[in-house]
C-alpha cells in the first residue's frame, strides 16, 4: 500500500502524540501554555489545593488582558473582576515560578496578540490555552486550540493534554481582495456562506494564493474565527512571510539554532499528494465588506445587502428571535442603520495593520454627534508601535477614544459595557445575546468598515467612502 502523504495537521500532530490511548483518543506534549486573568488564577489554585504542582512553569506564560480595564491610568482595581483576579494571578504565577507578563510591563497584552509577537508561538509547536480563540496561533503554523477550566489544571500538572485527532477540513481561497475588504470580511464570508457546522470535528488549513498573499496579521483574523466555524483549531502553514515575522523575536530562535528552526519548519507544509477530508474553494476577489445582522457570526453577509426574511430562512424561528433582539425588521438596510457605539480591537483585529487601515480612514473627519468610539490597542507593544507612528493622534482628532491593551468590550468581564438597547459596529468576533452586555446589539465588520461608520454614524460601505 503506497502511504498517503500528510497534511501539516498530520505532522504536527504525530510529532506531539505521547502515548495512544482508548477509544480513539492521544496523549499530547503542549509545548507552549498561555494563562490569562480569568483563568488563570483559578486553575492554579485548583492544582494547589489537589497537592500537585505546575510540572514546566517554563513553558507557562501569563497576562491579564480578560478583566483589565482600558482606561487611560487605569490600574488593578480599575475593574471589579481585576481587583481580585489579578493580584492571584501575580502571586500564583510568583509560587509557581511562571513567567507573567503584568499590568504595567512593557509585555502585556491580550494573550493572543503577545504569544505571536514575543516569538512565544513558533511553527509546528503546540499551545493551548482556557479561551477559544486561542486558534489565532495557528496562523503561524502552530497546533493551537482553546481548553476548557479542567483540561487547564491538567495541562499545568502534566504538560499534557488528552485529545482525538480532527478531520482535515482546507479552505482554498484564491484571488485577490477588493479595494477597502479585508481578511475580517472574508472570513466572515466563509462563516455567513458556509454555516458555523462546517469545520465542527475538523481542523482547517487555510489555504491558496489569497492566504499565500497575506501577512501574518492578517492571516490571524482569518484563524481566530476558526472556532466560529465550528472548529477548535485553524492553521496556515508557514513559508517566507512567517519567517520574516519572527526573526528577531524575544522568544523565538537565534543563530545556529534560528538556522536549526528553519530547517526544520520549511518541512512542515503538507505534502504534495496530501489528502483532505473535505474541501471547501472561496473566490476572494467577489467578496463585499461584511456585516453581521443577528446574534451569530453566520448572521451576516455584504453591507448592501438587506436582512433576511425569516420565512425565507432555513431556520425561520432562530432567525425571527435574532431580528426581534436586534431591533430589525425583516428585509431592512443595514446600510445606513444608526450606530451608538463603535470598537475597534479584541484578539480579532487590534494589531498594528488593524489601526493602520482604521486610521487612514478617519484623517480629515470627526466622529459623529452620539457616536462613542473607541479603539484599543491589543498589547502595549502594538500601543507604542501606534504612537510612535502617530496613530493615536489621528484617532483622537477625529474624536476616538485612545485606550489601554486589553480585552476591553469584546467580552465586557471588565465593566465596559455597550449600554442595554445601544447598537455597536464592532470588530471583534462574536455578537452573541448579551456578549457586550445586557441587551446590548453587535454588529460584526471590519477595521475599516468600523471606523468609516464611526464618522457617518451610521453603517456604511467602505468601497464608496471618500
Amino acid at each position: 500500500m503506497v502511504p498517503m502523504g500528510r497534511t501539516l495537521l498530520d505532522k504536527v500532530w504525530d510529532a506531539h502524540v505521547v502515548a495512544e490511548l482508548d477509544g480513539g483518543y492521544q496523549l499530547l506534549h503542549v509545548d507552549r501554555h498561555l494563562l490569562h486573568d480569568l483563568g488563570g488564577a483559578p486553575a492554579l489554585r485548583a492544582l494547589g489545593q489537589r497537592g500537585l504542582r505546575v510540572r514546566n512553569p517554563e513553558l507557562c506564560f501569563a497576562t491579564p488582558d480578560h478583566c483589565v480595564a482600558t482606561s487611560p491610568g487605569r490600574g488593578e482595581g480599575s475593574a471589579a473582576a481585576g481587583s481580585r483576579l489579578i493580584p492571584a494571578l501575580r502571586s500564583a504565577c510568583v509560587e509557581a515560578g511562571i513567567r507573567l507578563f503584568d499590568l504595567g510591563s512593557r509585555d502585556q497584552g491580550i494573550v493572543h496578540v503577545i504569544g505571536p509577537e514575543l516569538g512565544l508561538t513558533l511553527p509546528g509547536l503546540s499551545l493551548v490555552c482556557g479561551d477559544s480563540h486561542t486558534c489565532t496561533h495557528g496562523a503561524l503554523g502552530a497546533l493551537a486550540w482553546g481548553i476548557g477550566t479542567s483540561e487547564v489544571v491538567h495541562v499545568l500538572a502534566t504538560q499534557t493534554i488528552v485529545e482525538r485527532k480532527p478531520a482535515r477540513l482546507q479552505v482554498e481561497f484564491s484571488g485577490r481582495l477588493p479595494v477597502r475588504v479585508h481578511a475580517k470580511d472574508l472570513i466572515l464570508h466563509l462563516i455567513a456562506s458556509e454555516g458555523v457546522e462546517l469545520g465542527v470535528g475538523h481542523a482547517v488549513e487555510y489555504a491558496g494564493d489569497t492566504v499565500r498573499g497575506m501577512s501574518i496579521e492578517e492571516r490571524m483574523t482569518l484563524c481566530n474565527l476558526s472556532i466560529e466555524l465550528g472548529a477548535k483549531i485553524g492553521m496556515v502553514a508557514p513559508d517566507d512571510v512567517t519567517f520574516e515575522y519572527l526573526s528577531g523575536r524575544r522568544y523565538a530562535p537565534s543563530g545556529r539554532e534560528w538556522d536549526a528552526a528553519l530547517d526544520q519548519w520549511r518541512s512542515l507544509p503538507g505534502d504534495d499528494d496530501a489528502v483532505f477530508d473535505r474541501t471547501v474553494h472561496i473566490r476572494a476577489d467577489g467578496v463585499a465588506p461584511q456585516v453581521t445582522w443577528g446574534t451569530s457570526p453566520m448572521h451576516g453577509g455584504p453591507v448592501d445587502r438587506p436582512v433576511p426574511d425569516p420565512a425565507a430562512s432555513a431556520d425561520p424561528a432562530g432567525t425571527r428571535a435574532a431580528l426581534d433582539y436586534m431591533g430589525l425588521a425583516p428585509g431592512a438596510p443595514l446600510l445606513g442603520l444608526p450606530v451608538d457605539c463603535v470598537f475597534i480591537g479584541s484578539c480579532t483585529n487590534s494589531r498594528l495593520s488593524d489601526l493602520q487601515a482604521a486610521a487612514d480612514l478617519v484623517r480629515g473627519h470627526k466622529v459623529a454627534d452620539g457616536v462613542e468610539a473607541w479603539v484599543v490597542p491589543g498589547s502595549e507593544a502594538v500601543k507604542r508601535a501606534a504612537e510612535a507612528l502617530g496613530l493615536h493622534r489621528a484617532f483622537q482628532a477625529a474624536g476616538f477614544e485612545w485606550r489601554e491593551p486589553g480585552c476591553s468590550r469584546c467580552v465586557a468581564s471588565n465593566g465596559e459595557y455597550v449600554p442595554p438597547g445601544k447598537r455597536c459596529l464592532s470588530t471583534s468576533n462574536r455578537n452573541f445575546v448579551g456578549r457586550q452586555g445586557p441587551r446590548s446589539r453587535t454588529h460584526l465588520a471590519s477595521p475599516v468598515t468600523a471606523a468609516a461608520s464611526a464618522i457617518a454614524g451610521a453603517i456604511v460601505d467602505v468601497r464608496h467612502w471618500p
